[in-house]
């Protein structure tokens, strides 16, 4: 496909059915990241993974790196397949992105499933604390990224998937890195939250606790389900247990928008 500023994008294409699933991964992840996913739903969905822009295999080049620029880059790849019916799948930094992509579909989307994302819509960072991860990404970035990314896993977890996923993050520009996280940064997820209008679910790590109230305020039909003992990438983690959380937010949500 190929996104409104020309940039390729790279997808993939399994199964039948509706609605269809598109699954957009994090913050200097690929598609692969969902590949405990796709064969579980494939069978009943018609499932697209995508490498936004700046990913895995899709183009490299983009005038800037605006966070709202990847919701267009989802609609692209929807548009390009002419899917009708859409819940939008998208983990950590791929939450946001399901909102931007969401608020740009509203006669396509029927819901959004968050994945270990839109914690708190009023959580503020530190400005130091910050900062100073930015320096670090700037003068060494496969290390920073590496101690980051292991630092999303939880004691005991599979060596070989935290050498997996870091490998993986890592081996990304480090312009580009460090531009998405100055714009995930600033990000206004109350004002994103509050500009769609179809379910909002979430799976999320007990890791970084998420205030139901908090988004209510913003959307109130905001849920989420708390997975314990796993970190960031708990579609990888324990891609089962995952799975039948993903299987009811997609159950209820179609149930609801039977009408769409």
């Amino acid at each position: 496909a190929t996104a409104a500023d020309g940039t390729p994008l790279a997808y993939t294409l399994a199964g039948e059915g509706s609605p269809a699933l598109v699954f957009i991964h994090g913050w200097m992840c690929d598609q692969s990241f969902w590949a405990a996913q796709v064969p579980a739903f494939a069978a009943t969905h018609t499932v697209v993974t995508l490498d936004l822009a700046g990913h895995g295999h899709s183009g490299m080049e983009r005038p800037g790196w605006p966070l709202m620029a990847f919701g267009t880059d989802v609609q692209a790849v929807v548009e390009r397949l002419g899917l009708e019916r859409v819940i939008l799948v998208g983990h950590s930094m791929g939450g946001p992105v399901a909102l931007e992509a969401a608020r740009l579909m509203p006669e396509r989307v029927i819901g959004v499933v968050a994945v270990d994302s839109l914690h708190n819509a009023d959580l503020k960072y530190d400005p130091q604390q910050m900062a100073g991860l930015l320096a670090a990404f700037e003068q060494d970035f496969v290390a920073t990224c590496g101690q980051f990314s292991s630092s999303m896993f939880v004691a005991g977890a599979d060596p070989a998937l935290v050498e997996q996923v870091t490998a993986a993050m890592c081996d990304g520009s480090p312009e580009i890195a460090t531009a998405l996280f100055r714009q995930f940064i600033d990000y206004d997820m109350g004002t994103a939250l509050a500009a769609v209008t179809v379910p909002v679910r979430c799976i999320n790590a007990a890791g970084y606790p998420t205030d139901l109230e908090v988004n209510r305020k913003y959307h109130p039909d905001f849920n989420a389900v708390i997975m314990d003992g796993v970190g960031h990438f708990l579609m990888m983690e324990r891609p089962e247990e995952f799975n039948q959380h993903l299987a009811a937010a997609v159950a209820e949500i179609a149930g609801t928008s039977a009408s769409r």
